[in-house]
């Protein structure tokens, strides 16, 4: 005889409903978000821009460094500045700008449980949620300074005014054509073309759309969204008209360039297939149910924002994983169809895969500690050792009760978990946020002595104050630095250097990155070398000189 499962009692509705899923939200964004310095790549990159504003330097338009960023408009640098003012006096102020990250991730999730209550109805609504939360190639982006974070959250916003346009034409189109307007402010073109299409392409293919109310109301909504697009470059033009102008030519260039060739969209689709899981099988699945309605909304509407999405990744020739972020909408809201249709027993092993993989992933976080704190197993010891030989563990006693404890409410979280169409979802997100927890209480101090170039930066400092007590006014130029440097010599040590224009340069300071370890012959006759900084291992290895004009 077959046991019916148990009713879940009050605590387990609260732990595991509304209340559980905001606390499982909070934790996913907060944990783990201001703790660290900006990390090499896009985290310090981007938070150049925010620097410049809370200067005030420049708020029309993004600066990184003294130097035009023409990479995205200013939403997302505009929300972290704003965060970065209002929280800089408690948190550091690359933790505060931090926070935007967490604030469009959570619109973005709230959109996208209102889309999937709307087109798959109430019960959908916690699925879509979780499945928003659980993509794989979210974690790190979500907590890193990353503007296309705000556009994936406009494209939500968007996704849930169209759901709403057969019952509520006006309010569901006002909200699509803002969110459209929003997104192209926070990543310009690009994210006008993966959003704005979409207003006349449901008028066109659904019929639940062609009614006179609906029609208008679309055709409104797209006005709205034009018009809205045009008050930033209108702006652009009439104060800085050479920024605009840079700024146009570069969209120009990114619209324009080279797509994808044939080789690279395997590339593609090994990144998709690993930053988009769980979210693609079942999104596969929920078409193949829908095969024969492909007409109807719930199933339209995230099809062409994927073709949208996909068709920007091929155009734009560029396989940066955060630019996979604007899949995960489309993917959210068709793996939610999929996940509620599901049969009992591929229920049953998605919801196994989820417990078995993500615990086997904790394993491997409590190994990569233990190879910190005692130095076992040897192997992993070793490599520890070698990507970062100078690294000293904080406090490995906190990290130990911290991490035991995150392993246990893990464990009693899943074992209490009440049998539901969002159990297999839900084991998911929840293993997924108690493994990013778990990895950033053990593993935190490692990748941020690896990752930030606070250390570097402080090094170098103090060999420039060395120059500067010879020659007060001496300036530097740079050759390969990466940006994420560059902005760190502002933020830690106000050092701000001019790049070499036409393979020359009048400052007496040169500094070089990784494999340009010697200047070319043409910038000056001899440098001579009077600081170096190397790090990391293998791949990951950078080497940094200063170099000096010789007196002749």
């Amino acid at each position: 005889m077959i046991r019916e499962p148990a009713t879940p009692t009050l605590f387990q509705r609260r732990i595991y409903g509304t209340v559980g899923l905001t606390v499982l939200v909070a934790l996913y964004l907060l944990v783990g978000l201001t703790a660290h310095d900006p990390w090499r790549g896009d985290d310090a990159r981007y938070f150049g821009p925010v620097l410049a504003m809370l200067r005030g330097e420049s708020w029309l338009f993004p600066m990184l460094a003294g130097q035009p960023l023409t990479e995205y408009p200013p939403l997302y640098f505009w929300t972290a500045s704003a965060f970065a003012w209002l929280g800089g006096s408690v948190l550091p102020v690359h933790g505060a700008a931090r926070l935007a990250s967490a604030f469009f991730v959570a619109l973005a999730v709230f959109f996208l449980a209102r889309a999937t209550e709307t087109l798959h109805g109430r019960p959908a609504r916690t699925p879509g949620a979780l499945l928003a939360l659980g993509a794989l190639g979210l974690v790190l982006h979500a907590h890193e300074t990353q503007p296309l974070l705000a556009v994936f959250a406009m494209q939500a916003l968007v996704l849930s005014g169209l759901a709403e346009i057969p019952g509520r034409p006006l309010a569901g189109s006002l909200k699509a054509g803002i969110g459209s307007a929003l997104a192209f402010l926070a990543g310009g073109f690009a994210g006008l073309l993966v959003t704005a299409p979409l207003l006349p392409l449901v008028l066109l293919f659904s019929r639940e759309c062609r009614t006179p109310r609906a029609s208008g109301a679309l055709l409104l909504g797209l006005c709205i969204a034009l018009m809205l697009a045009a008050a930033w470059p209108l702006a652009l033009q009439m104060l800085h008209p050479e920024l605009f102008t840079l700024w146009l030519r570069a969209e120009w260039l990114r619209l324009a360039g080279p797509a994808l060739d044939a080789r690279e969209l395997s590339e593609l689709l090994e990144l998709a297939g690993w930053f988009m899981w769980p979210l693609w099988p079942l999104a596969l699945w929920a078409l193949w149910r829908a095969r024969r309605t492909l007409g109807a909304l719930p199933t339209m509407l995230p099809v062409l924002s994927g073709v949208l999405a996909l068709s920007w990744l091929v155009a734009g020739g560029d396989l940066s994983q955060a630019r996979f972020l604007l899949l995960i909408p489309a993917g959210a809201l068709l793996a939610t169809a999929g996940v509620t249709t599901l049969r009992r027993g591929a229920a049953s092993a998605f919801d196994w895969f989820a417990l078995m993989s993500l615990a086997v992933f904790g394993v491997l976080v409590w190994l990569a500690w233990m190879a910190q704190a005692i130095g076992w197993p040897p192997g992993l010891a070793r490599h520890v050792a070698r990507n970062a030989p100078d690294f000293a563990l904080p406090d490995g006693n906190f990290q130990l009760v911290a991490g035991l404890a995150i392993s246990a409410l893990w464990v009693l979280l899943v074992a209490r978990l009440p049998r539901s169409p969002a159990r297999a979802p839900a084991n998911w997100a929840i293993g997924l946020v108690m493994l990013w927890c778990l990895a950033v209480v053990l593993l935190m101090p490692w990748f941020d002595h690896g990752r930030s170039y606070r250390s570097v930066v402080a090094s170098l400092d103090i060999a420039v104050r060395g120059e500067r007590s010879e020659q007060p006014t001496a300036c530097i130029a740079t050759t390969g630095i990466p940006d994420a440097m560059r902005v760190s010599m502002d933020y830690f040590a106000g050092l701000r250097a001019q790049r070499v224009s036409a393979d020359a340069t009048p400052c007496p300071l040169l500094l070089v990155h990784a494999e340009r370890l010697r200047p070319s012959g043409r910038l000056a006759p001899e440098w001579e070398t009077v600081w170096e900084f190397r790090r990391g291992a293998g791949k990951r290895q950078e080497t940094f000189r200063l170099l000096r004009r010789a007196t002749p």
